[in-house]
């Protein structure tokens, strides 16, 4: 992986140092989420719908939404900025392949991967980088492929930082996140916008996203 800049060492840094705490508690975070266990769904059925090929969970953290998709039939491995992370993850899903790197530089072909899932991995890049990040997915996609993202959404409000337990984090308008993929080269499919839960703080949004041909 090329040298991190300060923004990346310093996201970096803050993950390493609560990686284990995260670890515990979001293991089985997705068992009483099952909106978010539908939309996960969804993106396996589009991909396996248009081809098979790999697939890439971006910002994966200790690995458990990575092996959820590989309980769903997907041909996935994992990235993530944090060294700490990808140790966990390899410790315990060791039948997946995890790597450390960042998601704006992708050590990928062009064209390389049928899906992209990145869960609620964009928070913490600063708003004027957002579109770098949508030209790399773009970039290592294959024409047809699919991404989900899934995000803080800003409820009526504009795009918001606010004080993540970890960094600093923002909650975009489902609009306008929308928009900047659309100008990245991606075509919506689909929606989903849901309430926050017990213990959460904000509503969650998640896009489907196709690669243009």
């Amino acid at each position: 992986m090329t040298e991190l800049s300060s923004y990346h060492r310093a996201t970096a840094d803050a993950y390493d140092a609560v990686a284990v705490l995260y670890a515990e508690l979001f293991r089985n975070a997705l068992d009483a989420l099952p909106l978010d266990r539908a939309v996960l769904a969804a993106f396996a059925d589009t991909v396996r719908a248009a081809d098979s090929g790999p697939v890439a969970e971006l910002g994966c953290g200790p690995g458990s939404v990575t092996a959820h998709l590989r309980d769903l039939g997907l041909d996935v491995f994992g990235v993530d900025l944090s060294p700490v992370m990808i140790d966990l993850a390899r410790e315990a899903y060791p039948d997946l392949r995890f790597e450390v790197g960042s998601m704006d530089a992708l050590d990928l072909a062009d064209g390389r991967l049928r899906g992209i899932v990145s869960w609620y991995s964009v928070i913490h890049t600063p708003p004027r980088d957002v579109p770098a990040y949508f030209a790399e997915f773009r970039r290592v996609l294959a024409p047809g492929g699919t991404l989900l993202l899934a995000f803080f959404e800003s409820e009526g409000e504009p795009t918001t930082a606010f004080d993540h337990k970890v960094a600093t984090a923002y909650r975009w308008p489902i609009d306008d996140l929308a928009g900047l993929a659309g100008e990245a080269g991606f075509t919506e499919v689909g929606r989903m916008l849901r309430e926050p839960g017990e213990g959460e703080r904000f509503r969650r949004g998640h896009l489907l996203m196709r690669a243009g041909k």
